[in-house]
């Protein structure tokens, strides 16, 4: 278990077989590239394994759990497909996430208040095979006190909008939306869970909501990936790990 001050990075490896895939065969491996990602300090690896296959594949998955010395964030729709998979791969955390085939990446979070009936057994069966359960939910309260009624030790805090607005340069929808953010994570550490954030974070924003006390890992990809056709992966993990300790500093000078 990490330091409470300390906050983990996790890789995602998925736009290595994106690339891939674009013409078949074996390479670039995304399993090659998460472990060094690891070896460059990366805490962990995430994958999501998409009902249509774009990019992670069976076999990846099943290599990435044999393979790497790191724990195994899998993600995946909640589908009895995907339960199967994960129950036989048996990652360290599986991240519930929702998934539409027509959508280029995943776009906003999963609607834990409308599908709590049918999350609900997904979510116990997960937790009763010894599988941590994250759910990638708004920052709304509603959505996270019912990720706490489900039982899921951990929520994944989809902070997309917020970094397409400071990408953008819309500052008062980013100050918005960095105010969810922000509420959002205080509500969930009084609810007993673990806080986790992702999606479009770069260096910048990932230094900022580093300084967040409550959020104990990051998860981080395609921006990620970019950076490493440039600087490679060791480098660009290295600059990322740099990045969020900065932000870690700026809490504990804050704090002391």
């Amino acid at each position: 278990m990490s330091h409470p001050r300390s906050i983990r990075l996790g890789v995602n490896v998925d736009h290595v077989a994106t690339l891939r895939n674009a013409r078949g065969g074996a390479r670039p491996d995304p399993v090659r590239a998460a472990l060094a990602a690891i070896e460059a300090g990366a805490d962990g690896i995430t994958a999501h394994l998409r009902e249509d296959r774009r990019h992670i594949r069976d076999d990846d998955m099943a290599r990435l759990k044999a393979e790497i010395p790191k724990p195994l964030n899998f993600e995946m729709a909640a589908t009895p497909d995907m339960l199967r998979i994960s129950l036989a791969t048996k990652p360290h955390a599986v991240c519930l996430v929702p998934e539409r085939r027509e959508e280029l990446t995943t776009e906003g979070g999963l609607d834990v208040v409308g599908q709590h009936n049918a999350l609900a057994p997904f979510i116990a069966k997960l937790n009763d095979a010894g599988i941590r359960v994250s759910l990638f939910i708004s920052a709304d309260e509603r959505q996270i006190e019912m990720a706490a009624k489900l039982r899921a030790p951990v929520i994944e805090i989809h902070t997309g909008a917020w970094c397409d607005a400071v990408m953008d340069g819309h500052q008062e929808k980013a100050a918005a939306e960095w105010r969810r953010i922000v509420a959002g994570a205080a509500v969930a550490k009084s609810a007993g869970l673990e806080v986790h954030a992702g999606h479009g974070l770069d260096y910048a924003t990932a230094e900022t909501i580093a300084a967040l006390p409550e959020i104990a890992e990051l998860n981080i990809g395609y921006f990620m990936i970019g950076e490493a056709l440039f600087v490679g992966i060791g480098e660009t993990v290295r600059t990322m790990r740099a990045a969020m300790d900065r932000g870690r500093a700026a809490l504990r000078a804050r704090t002391a």
